[in-house]
């Protein structure tokens, strides 16, 4: 820690010529990635807007929801769903402009590397900013014409070790499920079976887990001998809460981080199967950053050369580059989602290839 601290001092404070390009660089940076942002992002509120106004008054959907609930949750939604390509677009636009002006040579002849004048780049991809759960909830009742979800079928999870828990069908408004069963298994041997006509999930008790099982019927094995146990109405701790037995549309998106890790190496345990846009989104969020970080250097490396066509050629390439980098991505989560391959590696995948394309334009760029 305190070798990295004398070096910022000496490059930023020992070092004032430096250490000022490095602040224009940044502040040209994220001026022009900002005004893009906000441009892009007025256009798309509009057409938004426009498409879904009768859905928001079909359903009567409140002003200030409309505007603090969904809007206030779409624009940065979707200012961080593309953000690499504002990033490059911001890049492009600005380094253009400093080469035009030759402010790239007058910089360079001081005995700057290329190398030296991208750190700001990458320093400014890295602190561009990345409220999801009210737009998620306000699409669900005012704007989806999907039916929300209420309930499930048929589901079967390992709900801790040797435990085995199925319900027939669930009713998540009043957290109630039918025709449920527990099995605990030692072994290879099933030495406990539960069924009961209903489990309801206490919503008051401050226990975590705390369900409530009525008409149950519980048949103990033991070797050749068999003990049944019977009730009305019993209290039990089963480690499964009804989150757990829906997924709705969208839901990864409204997790936390923390919260999202929990709940797939929770789903996994369990046996759950269809945790793979959750795996998805959590390995996104640690993609993101190394994304703009890549579209940071590749938009300097093609737009740091002054061009007598000036920043057309640039511009095409980087929308093209942009382009097939959102294809790839969706095309290896397809894989993951789909053909069961690796998250991690799906989502990493885009990061890669174009990494290499980052180094060749690198080594391209003029020196």
């Amino acid at each position: 820690m305190k070798k990295i601290k004398q070096f910022l001092v000496k490059i930023f404070i020992d070092n004032p010529v430096v250490g000022k390009i490095d602040r224009y660089i940044i502040r040209q940076f994220l001026g022009t990635y900002f005004v893009s942002l906000a441009l892009i992002i007025s256009i798309a509120v509009v057409f938004d807007f426009n498409e879904n106004l009768d859905n928001f008054m079909a359903k009567n959907a409140p002003w200030k929801a409309i505007i603090f609930d969904y809007y206030f949750s779409f624009i940065p939604f979707y200012s961080n769903l593309f953000s690499q390509l504002f990033v490059f677009l911001a890049v492009i636009l600005f380094t253009t402009k400093l080469a035009d002006r030759s402010e790239i040579i007058a910089m360079m002849s001081t005995g700057m590397s290329f190398k030296r004048l991208l750190r700001p780049y990458i320093i400014s991809a890295i602190i561009i900013p990345k409220g999801n759960v009210t737009r998620i909830k306000f699409e669900s009742k005012y704007k989806s014409k999907k039916h929300i979800i209420t309930g499930a079928s048929n589901v079967q999870l390992q709900v801790d070790s040797g435990v085995i828990a199925y319900i027939e069908s669930y009713d998540l408004r009043t957290r109630t499920g039918y025709h449920f069963c527990l099995d605990k298994i030692e072994g290879k041997k099933v030495v406990s079976h539960l069924t009961a006509t209903s489990i309801e999930y206490d919503t008051l008790s401050e226990t975590r887990y705390h369900w409530i099982i009525r008409d149950y019927k519980i048949r103990d094995m033991k070797g050749m001998r068999e003990k049944i146990t019977t009730g009305s109405k019993m209290d039990s701790i089963i480690k499964i809460e009804p989150n757990d037995l829906t997924v709705a549309k969208g839901q990864q998106e409204t997790l936390t981080t923390p919260v999202l890790k929990e709940y797939i190496d929770n789903q996994r345990k369990r046996g759950f199967s269809n945790i793979q846009p959750f795996e998805i989104e959590y390995h996104k969020r640690f993609a993101a950053p190394f994304a703009a970080i890549i579209m940071a250097i590749m938009g300097a490396s093609l737009s740091a050369e002054k061009r007598k066509g000036g920043m057309g050629m640039a511009l095409g390439i980087g929308i093209a580059l942009c382009a097939a980098y959102i294809m790839l991505q969706t095309v290896s989560s397809s894989f993951a989602l789909n053909a069961g391959a690796s998250p991690i590696v799906a989502v990493w995948i885009p990061n890669a290839v174009f990494s290499f394309i980052a180094v060749y334009l690198y080594r391209k760029a003029p020196k």
